[in-house]
């Protein structure tokens, strides 16, 4: 990302096959030549690609709106409004130019604006100025000193930081908040309201439930916007270096930035050494703009991409392109997951079947009435020619309509997509909890597929807190604490000189003594043991001038700085990798501060000590250095592009770190291996540190550390693809890697077929984690470039976390397949009873009411209570779920085929013998089918809040286990009951229904109780291995392919 450009396509990377669709989910093979359009990639799939998934969806219910789907005109709209604020910011630049000129040419002078109180510049001014880049305006002010002192800001320790001071400033120049468009209203969550027909208690049940579920899922995705755009931005207040959120900032405010920053508000560079801004997001042009005291301008919102310095912020919030920019755009999380797409396509596939079965019904209905086979409840004949009058026929064919139209209805499961919504929604809750910021929902699902974690060392499997426990200078081998005592002040210097200079840290020394060191873990390290060796960090940055720098990067491993001791020397401090700064030396320096040759024996003395402490899982740096003239050093105008010299560099000394892995980290990455999922470390130590804390934390055993398991990064990027792919899949660890190796590793391994998680947390990581499935970003150590780049953001950078992530994406897909047996279940019973009814009888059991308090039991209600259910330890102890396969196991086909025939059985048994059976015959025919009907709707409805309970453990013994701890299904199965009895007891004229006994009421409860020892006993039943789908095609007899040859020869 340094030198701007985008990481290459990835040329293996994942394909969907056609096998992808609603016929993986079903497990039956119904594939057909428009079965395309839901075969979306897992991550940025193309608008071309939903739009025409989005026109084969809603061809059947294109009055239903699927809830959370990305509006492609709305980003269209963001696209066009983007492109008007750019060109907007040109034309006023220019404008601005023009008048500038004019005013220069009439002499002309506009009343001079008022200033705010207590600063010598107004907003107004500083605005026009940032927004033009006017150079010659910032010169007229004194330059940014002079700017400085108009603002009341100290340049070198920022400004008081007070609360009056913040908010005397805030007042004065604006906040850096920008107003945010407004979310969904309560009222404004439209779906629901095109769910019902004329029956407005139904419809009322279905919106309001609908209405509520949406809007919390609403204001939720808009809490989680907002902490996307925390982000946390190091100021210098008061002198010390502090964290603050972005929305914190105010004019006049320090802001230290290095590589991978977004820049947080428009202002002028102070300082800056090799500043390399990426200003494509204002600009729209993918250029790396360099930044010095000749170019200072800074716009809020680009990116970091080389380099460090410190800039003093000029505008805040509106005032600034960036802020004009999001103001006018609404950042959505409405975006199509491929597990959304798959059941959207099955929902449409279902519904389908549910139009040709109701259009059955409806021809089979309006056959039996007009030809005078359909009866009322008191046996008369509803219909006869000649004599039922023309409204009487219309209201009878407006009865079978309806009919019809609710079998559509009740086949339609819009309730799928809503359950995905939900147990995202919820998954991200609670994965917030966890430490896990969800920046894009598809990985919320995709995690529970995935097979290896490639993660980062560094702060992830260690604590991230480094000591430098170790050290040789010159020949003096020293243990912590350390001390000078035996060495020379001429090394001594060199030595401190070398840390404070070249180093993206500081250390503040607080007025009572106490110190703050702050920067990486690695810099704070270093710095802490220069304290150690009595280091005064101000006064030895004091003593000579930074003429440039060469910023560390992943790709060279190591850091440099020039800086001029005197007026004629200069000298260039390097930093890095022990290994590679060593192979970069001729010589070396004594005790005494005498300079020796770099002899073979000496470099093979220096490596065995080097190895030594990468044996204890210390990380090794060393520190050179080389003397030049003021002549090698080119002018002010050349230098931007000057390489610091690195051949012929003098050993000053190494230091070995210690960086423990965390405590829970072995057990996590056991928790890993008894799921399925292999743990790969990359990272930038030495062969021998990576071995030890691989060992450490249990990613290696003792007893399979080979020479395959562990590899070096050149090694590996060395090989061809082929090659590659065939070590991929061996290697455990990978030492001395490249964010380059890491991207080659995840491209191998995605062609091997694995489903790859990476962590990172710099800039140069930025590819891998935009080609892997799940791109894991550290929330502390990450920049933010890794952060735009990846789909999940760990808070705590703690690996334990990031097996948390997989433990959550299991339970999305776990929780769905809970919700599809359950509703599965409930259509096949509902359709196959009023089907059966309706062509036997002409009457149907369950009416457009009833069917509709079912739909909203299986829809709206089923969702809220299976998709929420919190995950367990049993789904860490299964092998991950492949990408293709379905969705409906045959285990969960085992399950719905015994419910669903055991719900059918009973129901027409009843609705055929139910007079008889529930001694009903004494009774008149009319109040007895009323009975009788209300007795199988009531059984049918308690027998899906029994089933509830079956779906919540489709394949474990025990379906009462952590349902205690479920609030929310143990709430919406007693308002489910809670509404049953009162639609039985009170609702009968509306639902055409009566009031039951207790009998009846008991008959009702244990026909439902049935359905669960019935499910306990099927659970013993076995299924076979291979999937329905297969299964079913194995049937068919196969094409002899090698006839067809043989025909078509002899025809040629």
């Amino acid at each position: 990302m340094a030198g701007g450009q985008q990481p290459e396509a990835s040329p293996g990377r994942y394909q969907r096959r056609r096998d992808d669709d609603c016929a993986d989910v079903l497990g039956i093979d119904v594939r057909g030549p428009d079965a395309d359009p839901f075969d979306i990639p897992a991550k940025r799939a193309p608008v071309e690609r939903l739009r025409r998934w989005r026109q084969a969806a809603l061809v059947l219910n294109a009055s239903r709106r699927f809830r959370y789907t990305l509006d492609l005109k709305k980003e269209e709209e963001k696209e066009q409004i983007r492109r008007k604020i750019r060109a907007h910011a040109q034309v006023i630049r220019a404008a601005l130019l023009f008048k500038e000129a004019g005013e220069k040419q009439n002499g002309d002078r506009e009343l001079p604006e008022i200033l705010p109180r207590g600063f010598g510049i107004g907003e107004e001014q500083l605005t026009v100025m940032t927004r033009d880049h006017n150079y010659s305006a910032l010169q007229e002010y004194g330059g940014v000193k002079g700017l400085a002192n108009l603002l009341k800001t100290n340049l070198e320790k920022g400004i008081h930081g007070d609360e009056a001071d913040l908010s005397c400033r805030a007042n004065a120049f604006g906040a850096n908040r920008y107003p945010r468009k407004k979310g969904r209203s309560f009222w404004g969550i439209k779906e629901g309201w095109y769910d019902g027909t004329s029956i407005a208690f139904a419809v009322f049940l279905v919106i309001l439930v609908t209405a509520v579920s949406d809007y919390k899922q609403s204001l939720q995705f808009q809490h989680l916007n907002e902490e996307k755009q925390n982000i946390q931005v190091e100021v210098i207040r008061g002198g010390r270096r502090i964290q603050v959120s972005i929305f914190d900032i105010v004019v006049g405010d320090v802001v230290a930035l290095k590589i991978g920053d977004q820049v947080p508000a428009d202002g002028v560079v102070i300082s800056s050494h090799s500043l390399a801004i990426d200003e494509s997001s204002m600009t729209g042009e993918s250029k790396i703009v360099m930044k010095d005291q000749k170019t200072p301008f800074l716009m809020a919102g680009c990116k970091v991409a080389d380099g460090y310095g410190t800039m003093l912020v000029t505008a805040v919030g509106l005032n600034t392109e960036w802020g004009l920019l999001m103001a006018s755009i609404s950042e959505d999380n409405n975006e199509e997951t491929p597990l959304q797409v798959r059941l959207n396509g099955v929902a449409t596939f279902i519904g389908i079947v549910g139009l040709s079965v109701a259009a059955m019904v409806l021809v089979v209905l309006f056959a039996r009435y007009f030809s005078g086979h359909t009866t009322n409840s008191d046996g008369s004949v509803q219909f006869v020619k000649g004599r039922t009058s023309v409204k009487s026929a219309i209201f009878g064919s407006i009865k079978i309509l309806t009919v019809a139209v609710t079998i559509v209805v009740v086949a339609v499961p819009e309730g799928l997509p809503l359950a995905v919504t939900l147990t995202l929604a919820y998954s991200m809750r609670k994965m917030m909890a966890d430490k896990a910021l969800v920046r894009r929902l598809s990985a919320c699902e995709t995690m529970g597929s995935a097979t290896t974690i490639c993660s980062d060392k560094t702060g992830t499997l260690t604590l991230n807190q480094m000591t430098v426990v170790q050290s040789i200078v010159g020949e003096v081998k020293q243990q912590a604490p350390a001390n000078i005592d035996n060495l020379s002040p001429s090394v001594v210097s060199l030595l401190l000189e070398g840390i404070a200079q070249n180093t993206s840290g500081s250390v503040f020394e607080a007025q009572d003594g106490s110190i703050e060191i702050t920067g990486s873990p690695t810099e704070k390290a270093i710095l802490a043991w220069g304290l150690e060796l009595r280091m005064k960090f101000t006064e030895e940055r004091s003593q000579s001038a930074i003429i440039h720098v060469s910023p560390f990067n992943s790709e060279k491993k190591r850091a440099g700085v020039a800086v001029a001791v005197s007026d004629s020397d200069v000298h260039v401090h390097w930093k890095g990798a022990a290994e590679i700064v060593l192979a970069l030396c001729t010589s070396w320096i004594g005790v005494d501060g005498s300079i020796h040759e770099m002899t073979p024996d000496k470099v093979n003395q220096l490596k065995k000590f080097i190895e030594d402490m990468a044996e204890k899982s210390l990380r090794c740096i060393a520190f050179a250095y080389r003397n030049l003239g003021l002549e090698d050093v080119p002018s002010e105008e050349q230098r931007i592009n000057w390489q610091l010299p690195d051949n012929d560099l003098t050993l000053i000394g190494i230091a070995g770190m210690k960086d423990p892995c965390r405590p829970e980290v072995r057990e996590a990455v056991e928790l890993c291996k008894k799921a399925g999922v292999k743990v790969r470390m990359v990272t930038g130590d030495n062969l021998k540190t990576a071995r030890a804390i691989a060992l450490e934390c249990g990613i290696l055993e003792a007893s399979d550390a080979s020479a395959q398991d562990i590899i070096e990064g050149s090694v590996f990027r060395a090989y061809n693809d082929s090659e590659r792919e065939d070590v991929a899949e061996r290697i455990s660890v990978m030492a001395r890697s490249s964010p380059n190796d890491k991207l080659l590793l995840v491209k191998a391994l995605k062609k091997r077929g694995h489903v790859v998680a990476v962590t990172g947390d710099g800039t140069n990581d930025a590819p891998a984690l935009h080609e892997a499935d799940i791109g894991l970003a550290m929330g502390i150590q990450g920049t933010e470039v890794a952060k735009e780049s990846s789909d999940i953001i760990i808070l705590d950078d703690n690996f334990s976390s990031v097996v948390k992530v997989v433990r959550w994406g299991r339970s999305v897909y776990a929780n769905i397949q809970k919700f599809i047996q359950f509703q599965l279940t409930v259509n096949v019973a509902a359709l196959v009873i009023n089907v059966v009814a309706a062509v036997s009888s002409g009457n149907v059991p369950l009416n457009a009411v009833q069917l509709l308090w079912v739909n909203l039991i299986m829809d709206t209600l089923g969702a809220l209570a299976l998709a929420t259910e919190p995950p367990t330890d049993q789904l860490m102890r299964r092998p991950p779920v492949g990408r293709r396969e379905p969705l409906v196991t045959n285990i969960m086909w085992r399950n719905l085929f015994i419910q669903a025939v055991f719900q059918v059985a009973v129901l027409l048994t009843l609705n055929f013998r139910g007079r008889n059976l529930l001694h009903l015959t004494q009774d008149t025919l009319e109040h007895s089918s009323k009975v009788k009907n209300t007795v199988i709707f009531n059984t049918f409805v308690l027998c899906q809040v029994f089933n509830e309970f079956n779906s919540r453990k489709p394949e474990e013994l025990n379906i009462f286990s952590g349902v205690s701890r479920n609030h929310l299904f143990l709430g919406v199965v007693t308002i489910t009951v809670v509404m049953q009895v009162i639609i039985i007891e009170f609702l009968g004229k509306f639902t055409s229904t009566v009031r039951l006994d207790w009998e009846l009421w008991l008959v009702s409860v244990v026909i439902a109780f049935v359905s669960w020892p019935l499910a306990f006993v099927g659970k013993f039943i076995p299924v076979p291995k291979t999937q329905l789908k297969d299964l079913i095609l194995g049937c068919w007899p196969k094409r002899d392919e090698g006839q067809d040859e043989r025909r078509a020869e002899s025809q040629v």
